[in-house]
């Protein structure tokens, strides 16, 4: 039966951390990039979400079905092209909005990173339906992963830097927002 792990802060409120905030306010009015954005992050708490899956039901006396059994699990994104992201959340507030009925598990940045690695995901993106999203992917999270798992030796070479376009470009958005 697998185990609750224990929060890293059991005094932790849920609240977004105010560098956290900060940086993605900045990237979200361009006047911060992504290096700024995971430099905020490497040191932060996220929250990945737990949600329950009914893996049984039965109908019950009224003639409704009721839940028998429901498994906890940790929700991917799937993208249009197929690829996977795990998703986290710098807050409750951000991944009640997402999700109301998730529960949070806190982790470090560079464990949910690891842990993406691991599951052959694409992506991980932060605050999926706001109020900042953000996607950390390719030499990025490999080099984050890599950094919380103590082999970052092997990635050599890899560097984030901040790159100023020609003409302002549209962001490429790893998900696709529906009007609702």
């Amino acid at each position: 039966m697998p185990s609750i792990p224990r929060p890293l802060d059991p005094g932790d409120d849920g609240s977004t951390a105010p560098a956290v905030a900060a940086a993605l306010a900045s990237y979200q009015d361009d006047a911060a990039g992504p290096a700024e954005v995971l430099a905020a992050l490497t040191g932060s708490r996220l929250l990945v979400p737990v949600v329950a899956l009914l893996t049984e039901s039965e109908v019950g006396e009224h003639g409704l079905r009721q839940e028998k059994e429901s498994e906890m699990a940790l929700p991917k994104l799937v993208g249009k092209d197929g690829r996977e992201a795990v998703l986290a959340f710098t807050g409750t507030e951000a991944l009640t909005r997402w999700r109301p009925d998730a529960r949070p598990i806190q982790a470090t940045a560079l464990q949910v990173c690891q842990a993406a690695v691991h599951e052959r995901a694409a992506a991980v993106v932060v605050d999926v339906a706001g109020p900042v999203p953000f996607v950390i992917e390719g030499t990025a999270l490999e080099a984050l992963a890599a950094a919380e798992s103590g082999t970052l030796d092997r990635l050599s070479g890899v560097t984030v830097a901040r790159v100023e376009p020609a003409e302002p470009a549209r962001r490429r958005r790893w998900f696709a927002r529906r009007a609702h």
